[in-house]
């Protein structure tokens, strides 16, 4: 079910307001999982892409949060931005995005990102940070200046919401929350209170 359009303008409206602040990585999102047993655990992302099917962000394929997705395909995302004195929080499931639009984000990273992507063997232990180095070294020469293709152990995944909120700071703490929830196919709007 399409994320409405109403959200997705007022999302993106957000997003822009938020790009021409002093924040460093306006689309910078909490990205947080779950263990199997339970175990929370949340780290800040990027945002890729959004379009009505959902929030896209792109990782190494053997990392903890991969990890944590494959055995529970649920997350939770946040934004939030201080010199907007807005959030938003995000709930749904997750799917992998497909190899033609991995491949697609893929050739527009810079070379050396797609590099440093090759040489790290993300949310493994590393003897020191000069073994990290020198792989990036070994690889750059590797590669000299051919392609540098998406490694099978890179990809994204797009989170499909079922519950959208926008928070927006208001005096006295009386805060606005705007609810849209997803069910049975339908989105349904609803206020909150703070």
């Amino acid at each position: 079910m399409s994320i409405p359009s109403e959200v997705l303008q007022r999302l993106q409206s957000l997003l822009d307001k938020a790009a021409l602040t002093s924040l460093p990585e306006p689309a910078a999102m909490t990205l947080a999982t779950c263990e199997p047993s339970g175990q929370p655990s949340a780290r800040t992302v990027l945002l890729r892409a959004l379009d009505e099917r959902g929030f896209v962000f792109f990782t190494n394929l053997g990392s903890r949060k991969s990890r944590q997705i494959q055995e529970n395909p649920r997350a939770a995302l946040c934004f939030y931005w201080p010199p907007l004195a807005e959030q938003v929080l995000i709930e749904g499931e997750v799917e992998s995005v497909d190899d033609a639009e991995a491949d697609a984000y893929w050739e527009t990273r810079p070379r050396n990102s797609r590099i440093g992507s090759w040489a790290s063997r993300q949310s493994e232990s590393m003897p020191s940070r000069f073994t990290l180095l020198r792989r990036v070294v070994t690889l750059t020469a590797r590669f000299g200046t051919g392609q540098v293709p998406r490694p099978p152990f890179w990809s994204g995944y797009r989170v499909i919401p079922h519950r959208i909120e926008f928070w927006s700071n208001r005096p006295f703490r009386l805060h606005e929350r705007l609810c849209y929830e997803r069910k049975d196919g339908k989105w349904a709007r609803r206020l909150l209170y703070p």
